[in-house]
């Protein structure tokens, strides 16, 4: 619902791997290789195939359930909060958590079953790690909700690490951690008072809330209801996880799954943060597994973000150290203790440019994404930062030209020129070997 590593410690510079040709990318030529493995499951390779090993490589690590750490605490604080906002007769909780589902997902759960076009942009290769033409690595933990109410649950929580091709800098990595919620009410569980009131409208017509158009299959009163179930609930938790007094505002967005569709903004160090996206479930999502007779409204937000601010962690690289300086801060059974992240020590940047003609090729065309995967799957966790810093455009040939700037900094210790120039140049043959650039 929201936008939005390593195998077991950070990588040494004497433990960097080459680059490996079974690395497949958008631009990249097919390879021999012929299937991929993944926690123990081989799956066919195709022209769909874009998967690192360094991304394989995370797959597992569950650190939302790894005890007494930071990302943990905060799936804890969640579910916690839920637990104690929805009970039953007997006052225990109705919602139920699912945090070990796998992250490998069928083209058909990350997207089909959620109403997402064809042609949505989150689909493109540019932006999710594909296994094949018809498995990923999932790019939302809302690619298990229609599965968890096909199998009768109605209110339930899903917790996970998710995976996206995107920027790199120190609030992007390719893996982070989501959870998700869902909801569903029937007309008496809406209106236990009333036996004339209806969730759904026979008449099809639409109204207008706040703005955004509900569902012309849905009364006013059931979404007017449903809205401010919601908005109560996530108001809660962002006051339990940011503090009584916490600033905030609702902003009008669109999502394919939900419709109407909110932003939930927390006030947080001066500035505006978006904390979570949210909505009512579009309803032929639920007709579509079965479901005739409920509405829903369901959420999803980013542990990362939360715990960046809660615990002041200063780069998402951090989330993957094992190193005791980091996780010793977090050494606690109380996951409500306040712990402000205190940095063990900061290491100088290294810091080398790459420029490079792009290869004109129209039928696979060059992706910056492309680029960020070969050079995190190369220099590992060392990378910090990957920042495009020029364009060119040639006046004659017409030919394209990028600049990037890479910025290095080891976690554990101070890095040498000498050390990253090895890795740069790594880089440099790799980049021109896999995705057919010119290196300036």
């Amino acid at each position: 619902m929201v936008r939005i590593l390593n195998t077991s410690r950070l990588p040494r510079l004497a433990n960097t791997v080459l680059y490996e040709k079974k690395w497949l990318t958008t631009s990249a030529k097919p390879n021999i290789q012929e299937t991929v493995t993944i926690k123990d499951n081989t799956y066919k390779r195709d022209d769909y195939t874009n998967v690192t090993d360094k991304i394989i490589s995370l797959v597992g690590r569950n650190l939302h359930t790894t005890p007494k750490h930071p990302l943990s605490f905060v799936r804890q604080k969640i579910v916690n909060y839920f637990y104690k906002s929805f009970v039953n007769a007997r006052g225990n909780p109705i919602f139920s958590v699912y945090d070990n589902i796998s992250p490998i997902v069928t083209v058909e759960q990350n997207f089909d079953s959620l109403l997402i076009p064809k042609n949505h942009p989150s689909r493109q290769k540019s932006d999710c790690y594909y296994i094949n033409h018809d498995n990923l690595l999932r790019a939302h933990t809302t690619a298990h909700q229609a599965e968890l109410i096909r199998s009768g649950l109605d209110n339930f929580l899903i917790a996970g690490d998710v995976y996206r091709r995107d920027e790199i800098d120190r609030t992007h990595y390719p893996v982070f951690h989501q959870l998700d919620a869902v909801r569903l009410k029937t007309r008496d569980q809406l209106f236990p008072n009333d036996d004339v009131l209806k969730i759904f409208d026979n008449k099809n017509k639409t109204c207008i809330i706040n703005g955004q158009a509900k569902q012309d299959c849905h009364t006013l009163e059931a979404c007017k209801l449903m809205e401010h179930e919601l908005k109560s609930t996530l108001v809660g938790l962002a006051k339990e996880l940011f503090g009584e007094n916490t600033k905030y505002r609702w902003v009008d967005t669109t999502f394919p799954f939900t419709q109407p569709s909110w932003e939930l903004e927390v006030f947080h160090n001066n500035e505006w943060l978006e904390l979570l996206g949210c909505g009512i479930m579009i309803q032929s999502i639920l007709t579509n597994t079965g479901v005739t007779d409920r509405i829903g409204w369901a959420f999803g937000l980013g542990l990362e973000r939360i715990a960046m601010c809660l615990y002041q962690i200063p780069d998402i690289r951090l989330f993957w150290s094992i190193d005791s300086g980091f996780l010793n801060q977090f050494n606690t059974e109380d996951v409500n203790k306040k712990i402000i992240y205190k940095s063990v020590s900061q290491y100088p940047q290294c810091t080398n440019d790459i420029s490079f003609w792009l290869p004109q090729n129209k039928s696979s065309p060059y992706a910056s994404n492309d680029f960020y995967d070969l050079v995190r799957s190369i220099g590992g966790d060392i990378i910090e930062q990957v920042m495009l810093v020029d364009q060119f455009k040639h006046p004659k040939n017409g030919k394209e030209s990028h600049c990037y700037r890479i910025i290095y900094r080891h976690m554990e210790k101070t890095l040498t020129n000498s050390e990253v120039n090895v890795i740069h140049k790594q880089i440099e043959t790799a980049v021109r070997k896999q995705l057919g650039v010119t290196v300036r």
